[in-house]
């Protein structure tokens, strides 16, 4: 069981830390556990990877549409301000981790940096967990697909270039939002998206692949940033990109709710409403290979603007229901040199 963490260190004092922004308001509980495994296996036909990496449970980003947080729930906490304030932390995930590469049975498959919750989130600056794990990853010659939000992830960027070289990486990073004013209103912990395009564009010259995920689409208020994300995205070197639509598991959808209700009061409406011309009347759909894609001419409006906008520029992506982009698919790319 988790055990709480009297005096947790702290990211913002040390000055190894690369947070980079203002620390998020919200006051932080820490708990420390010992793993017994860390290879998660994915049944779900919605997303292509089939092991993730998970070193946290619970995420200080604090996104109003997180899909992960019902997950909390099964450690009594809460799906709310638990999971953005009560972290829970895997301190030995580098040690179970290369317990499980080195076993004679693995076959060194892609492992996805994380199914759930952001691998990057502040508290990395300090535990380094996701760190050690790519060093595991690099000693094993064990293939990555890092997804994140945070720009700490330029930290590694040398550490991801050298398994890209030995054994295959790839790094998207989460940008939904232009505007910083909005992004900061419903992602209130995370980098702002000027920071997270410079993100993309040190990880690109360090050699590293990158892609941006615009992730989600939540209709009336980022649809119309489809083609200015892809651009720059572009421009900091990207080469995939893939986009999903806004997903609410029924315990996150009364948090996202009464978020958007509080950071833009007059569009909430118009959010919900294009939220249900996607989803066929309803605002979630729950079925295994429908949770993040849509239906209906709004949903295929925005499918059809992202394809374009990706052809023109060059950007490989697949059809919005999967998440396939997030891994390279040329042949050999994961091959042991």
């Amino acid at each position: 069981m988790p055990r709480p963490v009297s005096n947790p260190p702290n990211p913002w004092e040390s000055t190894h830390v690369e947070w980079l922004e203002d620390p998020p308001q919200a006051r932080l509980e820490v708990f420390e556990e010992q793993a017994k495994s860390m290879l998660s296996e994915n049944h779900s036909p919605d997303v292509p990877f089939r092991w993730g990496v998970n070193p946290y449970r619970g995420c200080q980003h604090a996104c109003a549409y997180c899909y992960a947080r019902p997950s909390h729930q099964w450690l009594s906490f809460g799906a709310g301000t638990d999971f953005d304030r009560k972290i829970v932390v895997k301190k030995n995930a580098h040690e179970c981790l290369r317990r499980q590469l080195t076993r004679r049975g693995w076959k060194r498959e892609v492992l996805a940096f994380s199914g759930i919750t952001d691998c990057y989130q502040p508290l990395e600056a300090c535990y380094r967990l996701t760190q050690r794990c790519l060093r595991v990853c690099l000693d094993t010659r064990t293939p990555v697909a890092v997804i994140t939000k945070a720009a700490l992830v330029q930290r590694d960027r040398e550490l991801l270039a050298e398994i890209h070289r030995r054994a295959g990486a790839v790094v998207h990073v989460s940008i939904p939002f232009l505007d910083a004013e909005l992004a900061r209103k419903i992602e209130p912990g995370v980098s702002s998206p000027a920071r997270r395009f410079e993100t993309l564009a040190r990880l690109s010259e360090a050699g590293v692949p990158t892609g941006i995920a615009i992730a989600p689409l939540i209709p009336g208020l980022n649809e119309s940033d489809i083609p200015g994300l892809l651009s720059r995205a572009r421009a900091a070197g990207a080469t995939h990109a893939f986009l999903t639509l806004l997903r609410l598991p029924r315990e996150v959808l009364p948090v996202f709710v009464e978020r958007l209700q509080e950071a833009v009061p007059e569009r909430a409406q118009r959010v919900l409403s294009g939220l249900r011309d996607m989803r066929g009347g309803s605002l979630r759909d729950s079925r295994f290979g429908h949770r993040m894609e849509g239906q209906g001419a709004r949903f295929e409006t925005a499918r059809r603007q992202f394809e374009i906008h990706c052809r023109r520029l060059g950007l490989a992506w697949k059809e919005v229901s999967v998440l396939r982009p997030a891994l390279p698919r040329a042949r050999g790319l994961f091959d042991s040199p």
